[in-house]
């Protein structure tokens, strides 16, 4: 048995998020039924992250296992060919016996994306979150800088969560602006369901001057949802990269 290891990027408005629903469409279940049908065996994928209803990926990683012997080239043209035009498998490679997508991961990265415009693109109005008025990025890059480190973000969580441990390590937490748009960066072990999208609804609060950047530390440390900001909207958040190295 070959372990293959694929690069994906896809659109996910109109799906229910990666991992596989009875009577939904996802990702996941979109190609494994793909891979299953092309290959003649059933098949089934792992991914590195479980993006939410709506989420987007530019550098999602996914494994699977297959006894075909179809060369990676091959399978990717021919995988790309029956795959509708919001999945995309951008690389195909062959990994080792006991790779793993997700438990190998040493980090993901997640970009957030927000328009500050009047008028927001419809070329860009599926990707990003529309907020009227002046953000104040200078407010909300002193708050991300104070997510950086290993916390407890149950707050970032929705309450219904059952996790022993809800500690993460955020590597990167950074504001960029980019003309009419702001971006939140963010890098860490790992994120807890919602969390990303909490992160950003806090922060476009803090950036509208409806909180002080302070109050970032003191959310994570009351350990209750309803502490943090909203959750932002799905369609802003893009999966951008997954790492299978540690990154200085």
């Amino acid at each position: 048995m070959r372990n293959l290891k694929m690069t994906l990027a896809y659109v996910g408005t109109v799906y229910a998020g990666w991992q596989v629903q009875p009577r939904q469409p996802t990702i996941q279940g979109v190609l494994e039924a793909r891979l299953t049908r092309m290959l003649k065996e059933r098949v089934r994928i792992a991914g590195a992250g479980r993006t939410d209803a709506g989420v987007h990926a530019r550098g999602q990683v996914a494994n699977f296992q297959t006894a075909s012997r179809i060369p990676s080239a091959g399978l990717r043209r021919g995988l790309n060919a029956i795959l509708p035009e919001d999945i995309r498998v951008m690389q195909v490679d062959e990994a080792p016996e006991n790779f793993h997508s997700r438990a190998d991961a040493c980090s993901k990265e997640y970009v957030y994306r927000i328009a500050c415009a009047e008028v927001v693109s419809p070329f860009d109005a599926p990707f990003v979150t529309a907020v009227r008025g002046r953000l104040d990025t200078d407010s909300m890059s002193d708050a991300a800088r104070r997510f950086l480190g290993r916390h407890d973000f149950r707050s970032f969580c929705p309450a219904q969560v059952r996790l022993e441990d809800t500690r993460r390590t955020i590597f990167e937490s950074r504001i960029e602006r980019r003309g009419d748009f702001v971006e939140y960066r963010v890098r860490g072990d790992g994120f807890l369901q919602h969390m990303v999208r909490t992160l950003a609804g806090t922060l476009i609060q803090i950036g509208r001057g409806l909180r002080p950047p302070e109050a970032a530390e003191e959310i994570i440390e009351a350990r209750d949802r309803r502490a943090a900001g909203p959750c932002a909207a799905a369609r802003g958040l893009v999966l951008e990269r997954v790492f299978y190295e540690e990154v200085p």
